[in-house]
């Protein structure tokens, strides 16, 4: 059996941006499988710049707002990744609610607190001037998905890829 990842698109209080007439279920999820070579290298990327992230995170510049990660949870040989906002380190680690609805993973619920490692960290994102900063996996999934549901997330949440 291949093991899949779920994906949430995005955070359902992250986005300050005013809805257009066009409505979609903001709770999506696109799996993608566990060995994708550009998800892995947006997982990649995301770690190797969350230094800086949780340093901008701890003390937000003016004009952002909406400080988010992306947290693998995994549940028998399922993984499903969630937004998990607002967050706050640990000495352990982090700890923060959830902000998706499972689709699979039985284990989680969204508002509930969960606690995690930085190795459960697989992006991170915040909105600036209205734009979205970061949330490196979901320019991978808007490549995996119908055009038009892509671009109605690049409109009413201020993706720029």
């Amino acid at each position: 059996m291949l093991r899949r990842l779920l994906l949430s698109l995005v955070a359902a209080s992250a986005t300050t941006l005013p809805a257009i007439a066009q409505q979609r279920d903001e709770g999506e999820v696109v799996i993608v499988e566990t060995g994708d070579p550009e998800m892995n290298s947006a997982i990649k990327t995301a770690r190797a710049s969350l230094d800086e992230f949780l340093r901008l995170a701890a003390s937000p510049p003016a004009q952002t707002s909406g400080y988010k990660l992306k947290v693998m949870i995994r549940d028998k040989d399922i993984t499903e990744h969630f937004w998990v906002t607002p967050f706050r380190p640990k000495q352990t680690g982090f700890e923060g609610i959830l902000a998706n609805d499972p689709k699979l993973v039985t284990t989680v619920r969204n508002g509930q607190q969960i606690e995690f490692t930085r190795g459960q960290i697989s992006d991170w994102g915040y909105v600036k001037n209205g734009r979205q900063v970061g949330s490196f996996t979901i320019c991978v999934l808007f490549k995996k998905m119908p055009p038009e549901q892509a671009d109605y997330y690049r409109k009413n949440h201020g993706f720029d890829c």
